[in-house]
């Protein structure tokens, strides 16, 4: 069964896309900033999501790339996701006729989102060598509302495509959830590979 042909209304699953993982996205960044808190006031204090030497939240809490812009990272999706989620109530109570300048800047928003995120995965796996789950909710959150948002101002017209990027973009909302697939996949498999070496010795077990 196709779930994304060409005649979906998306303007009807978007309300729930950005409610949905806009609350998430909040709930755990206001959990990072707890435990960020609870852990400058404390330095000894081991957070709740330090599970094993691969998935340490303490390990990227105390780093560098965890205040990219002088302040702690959470702050930005404490900011940002109250707004997604806002945005989704309003499409919910029946307001479609939002100004093209709005969905440029949630376009634009998510896109920095995104960026971010591949970032700071690049970082956390490469350099820092640790993971924290919670930032990786926040970074399928954000990677699906940047899909599911670049969709819908495609498909209407906020954001306008020619020729084979016409093309593409009916492409992309017709194998929708085969493209995110692969895009999860992608980075969990890229996550695998270089932790292979605490968690492939659980697989010859």
């Amino acid at each position: 069964m196709k779930i994304f042909n060409k005649t979906i209304h998306l303007e009807r699953a978007l309300p729930w896309i950005l409610i949905v993982c806009g609350s998430i996205g909040l709930i755990c960044a206001l959990i990072i900033m707890t435990e960020k808190i609870t852990l400058m006031q404390n330095p000894n204090y081991v957070p709740s999501c330090n599970l094993n030497p691969t998935i340490s939240c303490g390990s990227v809490m105390k780093s560098e790339q965890a205040h990219a812009f002088g302040f702690p990272n959470p702050f930005i999706g404490m900011v940002g996701f109250p707004v997604v989620i806002t945005t989704g109530v309003v499409l919910l109570a029946g307001v479609q006729k939002l100004k093209r300048w709005y969905w440029l800047g949630l376009q634009a928003g998510t896109v920095f989102g995104a960026l971010f995120i591949h970032w700071l995965f690049f970082q956390s796996v490469y350099r820092i060598h640790a993971l924290c789950p919670y930032c990786m909710a926040v970074w399928l959150m954000t990677m699906t509302l940047f899909w599911y948002v670049t969709l819908y101002n495609i498909q209407t017209g906020v954001i306008q495509l020619r020729g084979r990027l016409q093309q593409a973009g009916y492409f992309a909302r017709r194998h929708h959830l085969d493209i995110a697939g692969v895009w999860v996949l992608v980075i969990a498999g890229l996550i695998l590979h270089h932790f292979w070496y605490y968690y492939g010795q659980f697989f010859h077990l």
